[in-house]
């Protein structure tokens, strides 16, 4: 039912449901765990079971019916043994919202409101899950807190300087972003002990020309609204000298984070942007300069501003870093170069709320990669809570574009006003051993962000029977003859007593005996006392015990046991960092699934890195994998990232392979490429870039329309997640053309065809003069003045013959 007390709306679901109602809540289920429960609270502890807290209902050969099993069973008993609905107890959650405030923008007079609702109130049995509403909208012109922390040694003099003329540039910038904005700034070195500094008289004052002498971490200027003093402050604070190549980072960012002089506001988006070009300390290197205190991660601070307990402590620890970061809600930014990157994103992985970029080799791009840095933390939302190991928190939501519902608890490519609705899914999976803790307090927040929503819960893990004073608690009741104390309709003894009714004496001389062994069997339909697994004593079964004091026979009728439930790597439910046997049947630990308890529920190793939806919203986590669809389209790969027409990710990542491994491309300049190409790693250049199916790398090849050579790489994921690239170093450009033979070829041709037209030319008039020549011939032979002598002619000799001459 529903009711309102003032202005906060109540829903409560009554602690007695009819049959009726809870037989159709809980359909099919299994009744096998629920009939071996022995008491009310143990039965309302498994979320279908129900019991019955009618006195003198007892089970029998009569009335085979246990008090505790599931609606659908209690429905089938006969009317005549059937429990009464007003003794059903069958309890279900309340929901009550205490604070509900609209999204706000905020003013001078109102802070902001970005998460809704603020508080509720929360009941629960232990194993039903409530589904919460919440939302999220990035509030505009929110006020941001910027400190930046600087390495000050020798190596990072030009960045300081290129920072100290940045630094109005970087106030303007970060101005336009929001006009609430207010900046810091700070410096560190090292602890000034062996071996991190020299503590030789002379370099202990100068260790370095131009130097300073070392210190731990010195806050030169507190957040203010007066940002013009930054630049002033950033000039001023000269360099300094240590020995070994990390830094003591670790002792700044802990002092910068927990100490109030530094001026951080409780309604703020809080920035620390860490800048070194070197790696750092961490708890456990004091130890080398004989520093054996750990890090107390309170503040130590004198009224200059100065570290005062750098050799008296130790660094802190990731840990302590990262559970400082999420207690004051601290966004981190790494601003390294590139041959520290590697290092500072796998401590990022570690800080909650971190980003890491690339700074240039003399800080030159710094105001673009804070810029691109506070965009990125801004335009995503992270919810994340402090529940205990006993409540399991899910996330889902459908971000602000997709219409369908996906598991996650991130979304991205946010703008300001936008509104993002979570349905946020809250399970009790175990009543905690401690009454104390069946109330707790928790919290869902933004990464980053001091709001968040505080849920007030409390876990229903016993029956009101159960507690003195209420209907259905009696002591000395005549129902247990005087001996014991009448609860929920079964009599907790004495312990001179027990029986049902505890009519059985321990001494044997006080009470009744009992020969009847028909409480001992299931139904009337077996003669098998106690499931075969014990002994029948004065109407009650005691259990054998096991060789393994580890394993467990119990049950009313020793039908349940702890040893007998599947198994995974021969391990009972995988082991009890898993879960546990119950009466056949694995109860999973927080974060487990499956009949073994062999299936994680993080979604971690489902999300591709760099999205935040698992399985790229092609399919579903199951068991810690991706199962792809493959109705539509289908999806395969690690994250069901690809597909027979899918792209990957090789456009995205080309210019930026062929920028940083051929230089050319979009961003040919040294300047854009490293300013671009921040978030994706160095490409490692190798002779010839092969794919490796088995490890699900991708092929990606491209032409480089420069020169008209095609270029090679492939990425893919490692162990962690991380991407990684292999690109071959040169690239398959087409040989170039032989230019003396063409031209050669081309003049012989031209030579060769001049020939042809030539000798063509030459037949054609030699079969022209043959025609001519036979033309001339017949002509001649067909003219009839040539057929004999012309009579007038007379020869010009004259021939004599000498006849005495005989021609010798």
């Amino acid at each position: 039912m529903f009711r309102r007390l003032g202005n906060r709306q109540v829903i409560v679901v009554s602690m007695l449901l009819v049959a009726g109602v809870i037989g159709s809540a809980f359909g099919q289920t299994n009744s096998s765990s629920c009939t071996a429960k022995k008491s009310c609270g143990e039965c309302i502890r498994s979320p279908d079971c129900v019991w019955c807290s009618q006195p003198r209902y007892e089970r029998s050969a009569r009335n085979p019916y246990p008090r505790c099993n599931t609606a659908t069973k209690h429905l089938a008993y006969p009317s005549e043994t059937r429990c009464r609905d007003d003794f059903l107890i069958n309890p279900s959650h309340e929901f009550e919202l205490r604070k509900d405030e609209e999204i706000t923008k905020g003013s001078e007079h109102r802070e902001a409101i970005q998460i809704r609702p603020q508080n509720v109130y929360l009941k629960l049995r232990v194993g039903q899950s409530f589904d919460l509403n919440m939302q999220y909208a990035q509030a505009e012109d929110y006020p941001v807190d910027l400190y930046y922390l600087m390495d000050l040694s020798k190596s990072m003099e030009d960045d300081k300087e290129e920072l100290s003329n940045l630094g109005n540039l970087l106030s303007e910038t970060m101005q336009n972003l929001t006009s609430n904005f207010r900046l810091g700034f700070g410096s560190f070195v090292d602890k000034v002990v062996m071996p991190f500094v020299s503590t030789v008289e002379k370099k202990i004052s100068e260790p370095c020309s131009g130097c300073v002498a070392p210190y731990g971490f010195v806050s030169h200027l507190h957040l203010t609204t007066n940002t013009s003093r930054f630049s002033g402050e950033v000039k001023s604070a000269r360099v300094s000298g240590n020995l070994d190549a990390p830094e003591g980072g670790f002792d700044a960012i802990m002092q910068a984070i927990v100490c109030d002089q530094i001026g951080w506001r409780q309604q703020a988006r809080r920035l620390i942007v860490f800048s070194t070009d070197a790696s750092f300390h961490y708890a456990g290197d004091g130890l080398l300069g004989g520093i054996v205190k750990p890090n107390d991660g309170k503040c130590h601070l004198d009224s200059r501003g100065e570290y005062t307990y750098s050799t008296i402590q130790d660094y802190p620890s990731v840990a302590h870093i990262n559970s400082k970061v999420k207690e004051k809600s601290i966004n981190m930014i790494f601003a390294v170069t590139a041959e520290q990157i590697d290092i500072y994103e796998r401590l990022s992985q570690q800080v909650e709320g971190s980003s890491c970029g690339v700074l240039a080799a003399d800080s030159k791009n710094v105001v673009e990669l804070v810029k691109s840095q506070y965009q990125k933390i801004t335009s995503s939302v992270e919810l994340k809570d402090t529940a205990s190991a006993f409540i399991k928190v899910s996330y889902f939501s459908n971000c602000v574009d997709p219409p369908t519902w996906v598991e996650t608890n991130k979304c991205s490519g946010l703008r300001v006003g936008d509104v993002v609705n979570f349905k946020v899914k809250i399970e009790v999976t175990e009543c905690p051993k401690d009454p104390i803790d069946w109330r707790q307090k928790f919290t869902i927040y933004r990464v980053g962000l001091e709001e968040s929503l505080t849920v007030d819960l409390e876990s229903i893990c016993d029956c009101p029977c159960e507690t003195p004073g209420n209907p259905g608690y009696e002591e000395f009741s005549p129902e247990c003859g005087g001996f014991g104390t009448l609860t929920c309709g079964v009599c907790e003894c004495d312990e001179k007593h027990f029986g049902r009714k505890c009519e059985c004496d321990v001494e044997g001389g006080g009470g009744t005996r009992v020969e009847d062994d028909s409480g001992c069997r299931a139904d009337n339909t077996t003669d098998i006392i106690c499931t075969g697994r014990g002994t029948c004593n004065c109407g009650q079964c005691e259990c054998f015990q096991r060789e393994n004091p580890l394993e467990k026979i119990d049950g009313q009728y020793c039908e349940c046991d702890n040893f007998n439930c599947p198994r995974e790597s021969e391990l009972i439910c995988s082991g009890p960092g898993h879960g546990r046997c119950d009466c056949g049947k694995c109860i999973c630990n927080p974060g487990w699934s499956g009949d073994a308890c062999q299936c994680s529920l993080l979604q971690d190793t489902c999300v591709e890195p760099g999205d935040t939806i698992p399985c790229n919203g092609h399919g579903n986590c199951v068991c810690g994998k991706c199962s792809c669809n493959t109705t539509v389209a289908r999806y395969y790969g690690r994250w069901c990232e690809k597909c027979p027409t899918c792209p990957g990710r090789c456009e995205e990542l080309k210019d930026c392979v062929q920028c940083r491994v051929h230089g050319t491309g979009e961003f040919n300049q040294p300047e854009i490429c490293e300013n671009e190409c921040v978030n994706f790693p160095e490409p490692e250049k190798v002779d010839v870039a092969s794919s490796d199916e088995e490890s699900e790398e991708k092929y990606c090849a491209f032409t480089d329309h420069s020169d008209g050579c095609r270029f090679y790489f492939v990425y893919g994921y490692d162990v962690l997640g991380k991407l990684y690239i292999r690109a071959q170093r040169t690239k398959d450009c087409p040989p170039e053309p032989p230019i003396f033979w063409i031209i050669s070829g081309v003049v012989g041709a031209i030579v060769l065809v001049g020939l042809l037209f030539i000798l063509l030319w030459k037949l054609l008039t030699h079969i022209h003069d043959r025609a001519e020549y036979a033309r001339f011939e017949k002509e001649r032979m067909s003219a009839k003045w040539d057929a004999g002598e012309n009579p007038i002619y007379k020869q010009a000799t004259s021939t004599f013959k000498n006849p005495m001459y005989s021609g010798r």
